[in-house]
């Protein structure tokens, strides 16, 4: 390149060519980057804190839940291959305060197949009224298949008597008093799900007086109680 002054050819300096392309689309891009940049870096960051404040919330509830993993069964599926190999799991999964469910869910690994069964759980859990918080209203029979069972209330300090997966289903549900009775199959899934047909059957005489419309007190003294136990009774029941 000439001088306009001296008319010399003046040479090019090293690195000048690397450096005005450079120079010449680097601001718009360089700060079109940076802005870019910063600009995914905030949506990752705000992304990661919505999953973080996601995460916190399943943890919290995961803590207030109890869980029971009642059975575990190794399936298999015939291929062209050969065999694939998989677990079954069967959750029950309560809040110790009247509500509890359960699920199954199947997957290639055990810790898979128990987070399958446990959020199947959680989206089944239904609420059971319970006398006193500790035990049932009154007496109910359960069927499903070939599955029957038994459950009846209990005094304080009877514990519950109950086995395998209806001792699961109780300890989860918060009841510390019961009695049951099973007969018929002991397979696991239809003894959990006569257990939650019978529990579904439960009321509690608050709900009973709601749609008779009358008292708590009046249905009560029905059993011979007097007038003021009745009464007494009757302001106990928290359902």
């Amino acid at each position: 390149m000439a001088d306009e002054n001296t008319n010399e050819v003046v040479a090019p300096v090293e690195g000048a060519e690397a450096t005005a392309p450079t120079e010449g689309r680097g601001p718009g891009r360089g700060r079109g980057n940076r802005g870019g940049g910063d600009r995914n870096r905030g949506e990752r960051g705000g992304r990661g804190r919505r999953d973080d404040r996601r995460g916190n919330r399943d943890e919290e509830q995961g803590e207030e839940l109890i869980e029971k993993l009642v059975h575990i069964n190794r399936v298999s599926k015939t291929v062209k291959g050969g065999k694939r190999f998989g677990f079954a799991a069967l959750v029950v999964v309560g809040d110790g305060k009247g509500r509890a469910g359960f699920g199954h869910g199947k997957a290639r690994e055990v810790p898979e197949a128990i987070s399958k069964a446990t959020a199947s759980a959680k989206k089944a859990m239904v609420r059971v009224p319970l006398k006193e918080g500790r035990t049932l209203h009154h007496d109910g029979l359960g069927h499903f298949g070939a599955g029957k069972v038994t459950v009846r209330s209990a005094p304080a300090g009877t514990g519950i008597i109950a086995g395998g997966p209806m001792r699961a289903v109780f300890e989860s549900l918060g009841v510390a008093d019961v009695v049951t009775k099973s007969n018929g199959t002991s397979n696991p899934y239809n003894m959990i799900r006569a257990t939650f047909a019978a529990l579904g059957e439960q009321t509690s005489p608050k709900s009973v007086a709601q749609r008779r419309g009358k008292k708590v007190a009046d249905l009560l003294r029905r059993g011979g109680a007097s007038a003021e136990v009745a009464q007494a009774d009757a302001e106990a029941i928290a359902e």
